[in-house]
């Protein structure tokens, strides 16, 4: 390299978020000059900052100076009640015009993290790989699956590399959403005893992911190919309860709330909601979650990029509740 030449940049959008953020540790510490695209000037775990609201903001030229390889994290996350409009700006314009801006700067790699939530929701006793084709139902999903398929047909066109990752529930130090929600919940001592009805929910560690995606950046056979990222241990949700009881130092009840009594509940909530025309915290939606299973499988990642998960759910709780505990500044 001369005097004059810039060393190559990987751009992470999303970078401020609890996988962003991760990423952008991995990617540091494996020597890579990270470009981090928020909305806002912040202090992370990179060494520089380009600022694009996606999907409102043109992307600016110079977010994409030298850069080798993009991770594209950011997105209108999974929620109740966001309007359609608002996934489709952001997870699919902001896409689109973040590939271009892409293309056009003659970027070679292009990673997209996705979700699983990009299929229908598995058949309730099989675990699904990426040949389950079944068409998502919610408008999140949509937007994210019409991504995924703008993001392969451009960069097939333009001979660029890219990769589309889709996580499933993500776990670890410092971790937001629904998880973070049953354990202040579990930790808060209102959590009634679940039931075990020995459903399946496959997850991944946040540091797993960061590998997955990592090696399908820069490796040839992953060009062109969708990886679901799952460990290779799907756990129950009573599992889970009685994994974060442990992990905080509480003892088990000596009794279990019947599944038919959560069901009801969940058609109560959503019976209200019709009437009251707002989300609820407990509808039909959240008890699915707590009692139905979502299994996917991982294995064509591994065999095909030889990744190995090295963690699994249950003996990452205490660490998982540690940092909770004691929260800690993750970027």
């Amino acid at each position: 390299m001369t005097p004059n030449e810039r060393p190559a940049v990987v751009l992470v959008t999303g970078a401020s978020g609890f996988i962003g953020q991760a990423l952008c540790r991995r990617l540091g510490a494996a020597d890579h000059r990270v470009r981090a695209l928020l909305r806002r000037e912040l202090d992370g775990p990179w060494d520089e900052v380009a600022q694009c609201r996606l999907g409102t903001d043109p992307v600016p030229a110079a977010a994409l100076s030298a850069v080798d390889t993009v991770f594209h994290l950011a997105g209108v996350a999974h929620s109740r009640g966001a309007p359609e409009e608002l996934y489709r700006q952001v997870n699919l314009d902001g896409t689109r015009m973040l590939l271009e801006a892409a293309v056009e700067a003659g970027v070679r790699r292009f990673v997209f993290f996705s979700s699983v939530k990009a299929m229908a929701d598995p058949p309730p006793e099989e675990c699904v790989d990426e040949g389950w084709s079944a068409w998502p139902e919610d408008a999140y999903g949509r937007s994210k699956r019409e991504a995924e398929e703008l993001v392969l047909e451009a960069a097939d066109k333009a001979g660029m590399h890219a990769v589309v990752i889709r996580p499933t529930l993500v776990y670890g130090p410092g971790v937001k959403g629904n998880l973070l929600k049953i354990m202040r919940l579990v930790a808060s001592g209102w959590c009634p005893p679940l039931p075990d009805t020995n459903n399946r929910r496959s997850m991944v560690h946040v540091e797993d992911l960061c590998d997955l995606a990592m090696k399908a950046a820069w490796d040839e056979r992953a060009s062109g190919r969708i990886y679901i990222a799952a460990d290779d241990h799907p756990v129950s949700t009573r599992a889970l309860y009685e994994g974060l009881l442990r992990a905080l130092g509480r003892s088990l009840p000596r009794w279990r709330l019947h599944a038919g009594l959560l069901r009801l509940g969940g058609r109560l909530g959503d019976l209200a909601e019709g009437v009251l025309r707002r989300p609820l915290p407990v509808d039909s939606a959240m008890v699915s979650r707590l009692l139905d299973s979502a299994c996917y499988s991982g294995r064509r990642a591994m065999e095909e990029l030889d990744w190995r998960p090295a963690h699994d759910l249950l003996s990452g709780l205490p660490e998982m509740v540690a940092a909770w505990r004691e929260p800690v500044d993750w970027r």
